[in-house]
């Protein structure tokens, strides 16, 4: 770039020749006075600004927190106190559930000999109420875990006596063996059908027709299962305990020597084998192999069903 400086105080003009570079360093100098005044007036204003409104900002700034902390305290609170309410609503069932399982325990035969330490029987009048703090509250979810243990202790041992005497009652011979009416009277001594003479009936007879289903008066295991001279096609069960019952005349037996059959399972058809005048059932219990009166095993089964025909 080629400048002419022309003055009257000058007696010939003056040239002055700017190259590019001379142009870039006076643009860089210009942006760098642009950016020191931008900068200082920046730091100007805000020291300004910043020493009138601190205290206000301050200010504005606690309330702000002070406001939120005590939603935070008004929320935990709030919280507290259904956590509390709802451990109280615990507490109420876990006392009902106490005197169900004491009621269980007495039907069982368990008798806890103490009550547990965590029995809650109280009440009165509300003076007062304070709400729980965490610390309490923890303390009291603390006792309440305690009591649950207790219980499921107490509820676990109640069970396993329910359930042996469940066993125990399957074992027993308190099931019709056949559908139908037997004759309560044909235990004991009777005039004998064939000789005429007395003699010893060590069961009961049920009238039945050929073909009718024989069941197991109770769970257990088949030790015999044979023709027999006297009693017919016959089965025997072993019920443990020493108790066993047996099943004669039938015209079909449906069990092997070993079988384990249920309460209720069908074991035979009745029929007229063996030692007999017509077509119907001989049941037998004994126990250590003495002949015991069926009729006093029959009568509950007879009890339920006709309670479950009403």
């Amino acid at each position: 770039m080629h400048i002419i400086l022309v003055s009257d105080r000058l007696a010939t003009a003056k040239s002055i020749n700017l190259g590019w570079r001379h142009l870039m360093w006076s643009m860089a100098g210009f942006v760098g006075l642009v950016i020191s005044m931008s900068s200082l007036f920046s730091y100007v204003t805000v020291r300004h600004a910043a020493e009138i409104r601190l205290p206000f900002l301050q200010d504005m700034l606690r309330a702000t927190t002070a406001a939120e902390n005590e939603r935070s305290k008004e929320f935990v609170r709030e919280n507290l106190n259904a956590m509390a309410v709802k451990l109280g609503q615990m507490q109420a069932q876990l006392t009902h559930l106490d005197s169900l399982g004491e009621r269980l325990a007495k039907m069982s035969g368990v008798l806890p000999s103490t009550r547990s330490a965590g029995d809650d029987r109280r009440g009165g009048p509300l003076v007062q109420a304070t709400p729980l703090s965490p610390t309490d509250l923890q303390t009291a979810l603390d006792d309440l875990s305690r009591q649950i243990e207790a219980r499921t202790d107490t509820l676990s041992m109640i069970e396993s006596q329910l359930l042996d005497e469940r066993v125990r009652k399957s074992m027993l011979p308190t099931t019709l063996p056949v559908t139908g009416q037997w004759s309560a009277s044909s235990f004991g001594w009777r005039i004998d059908p064939f000789t005429g003479e007395r003699a010893m009936h060590e069961g009961v007879d049920f009238a039945a027709d050929p073909g009718t289903p024989i069941y197991a008066a109770a769970a257990g295991v088949v030790i015999t299962a044979e023709r027999h001279p006297d009693y017919g096609n016959m089965i025997e069960i072993d019920h443990g305990n020493d108790l066993t019952t047996r099943y004669a005349h039938a015209s079909k037996l449906l069990v092997k020597t070993g079988t384990l059959v249920r309460r209720g399972q069908k074991i035979a058809l009745s029929g007229s084998t063996g030692r007999s005048t017509g077509p119907h059932m001989h049941f037998e219990v004994r126990l250590r192999g003495i002949a015991q009166n069926p009729n006093r095993f029959l009568e509950s089964a007879k009890a339920r069903v006709d309670l479950a025909r009403r």
